[in-house]
C-alpha cells in the first residue's frame, strides 16, 4: 500500500506514531486551507489497519510549517494524555539542527531569555529580563561545524515557547537560513527554513521503554554537509 501524501513514518505502535514532517506540511489548519498532517496520518492508519468509522489521531505537539523533522501523534487517548503530560513536565528531550549565516557569540552556550509573542504578526521577541507577558525560555546550542558560508548548530531546547529557537538565534545575531521573519536576508526557494527537528527521546507512555527517534533531513546540499559532520562525531 502506498502511503498517502508520501508520508514518511519513522516509528509506530498501538499507541503512538512518529513521522518525518516535510517543510511543506502543515500541522494545524490555517488560512491556506491545506490538508493538515494529522489528517494525512489519520488516513494512513485507517487504510493500513482497515479501520471502519472515524480513526483517532491525537496531536501531541507542533512544529512550525517551514520547519521539518520528527513529529509525534497519538493513536489512543491514553497515549495522547500521557505524552502531553510528559511534554508539559519537560520529560521529552528534543534535538534540533539549524543552519545559520553568522557565527553565534560562542561555540556553545546555554541561553536564557524572555519571549513575548505578538499575535498580530505571529512573531516572538526575545528580551534579556522578565516583564509583563514575557515567558522564560531556555535552550542549549553548540556549533557542530561550518561550510564556506554557513554554520551548523545543534540545539536542545529545555522549554517549548512560541518560535523559541528562531527568536533566540535571531537575538544572538545569527538568524536561521531562509527565515526572513527573523532577519534572514532572503527566503529559501521552497519556502522552508533551515531548521530541522532531528531527534526526540522519551520514555514510552505505555511500554515504559526508552525511545529515541531520529529524522533524516530533506535532500539539500547544506543538510548533507551537516550530516557529514554528525557522522564524523559518531565515529
Amino acid at each position: 500500500m502506498s502511503k498517502p501524501n508520501n508520508l514518511k513514518v519513522l516509528y509506530e505502535d498501538n499507541h503512538i506514531i512518529a513521522v518525518n514532517k516535510r517543510s511543506s506540511d502543515i500541522v494545524q489548519s490555517d488560512i491556506s486551507g491545506d490538508t493538515t498532517l494529522c489528517e494525512v496520518v489519520r488516513q494512513y492508519i485507517k487504510v493500513k489497519y482497515n479501520k471502519p468509522g472515524k480513526t483517532f489521531t491525537g496531536t501531541i505537539h507542533r512544529i512550525d510549517r517551514p520547519v521539518s523533522g520528527v513529529l509525534l501523534y497519538a493513536r489512543t487517548t491514553k497515549g495522547l494524555s500521557r505524552m502531553i503530560s510528559m511534554f508539559k513536565n519537560r520529560e521529552v528531550q528534543k534535538t534540533y539542527w539549524a543552519v545559520v549565516k553568522n557565527a553565534p557569540p560562542k561555540s556553545e552556550d546555554r541561553v536564557v531569555n524572555y519571549l513575548i509573542k505578538n499575535e498580530k504578526v505571529n512573531k516572538s521577541y526575545a528580551h534579556d529580563k522578565p516583564g509583563d507577558g514575557r515567558k522564560e525560555s531556555e535552550l542549549y546550542y553548540r556549533v557542530v561545524g561550518k561550510s564556506d558560508h554557513y554554520y551548523f548548530l545543534e540545539i536542545k531546547p529545555k522549554t517549548g515557547r512560541h518560535h523559541q529557537i528562531r527568536a533566540t538565534l535571531a537575538s544572538l545575531g545569527c538568524p536561521i537560513k531562509g527565515d526572513i521573519k527573523y532577519g534572514a536576508k532572503r527566503t529559501n526557494d521552497n519556502a522552508s527554513i533551515h531548521l530541522h527537528a532531528r531527534k526526540i527521546e522519551f520514555i514510552h507512555p505505555v511500554k515504559k521503554e526508552v525511545l529515541c527517534i531520529v529524522a533524516p533531513p530533506q535532500e539539500d546540499p547544506l543538510w548533507s554537509a551537516f550530516l557529514e559532520f554528525d557522522q564524523k562525531e559518531q565515529k
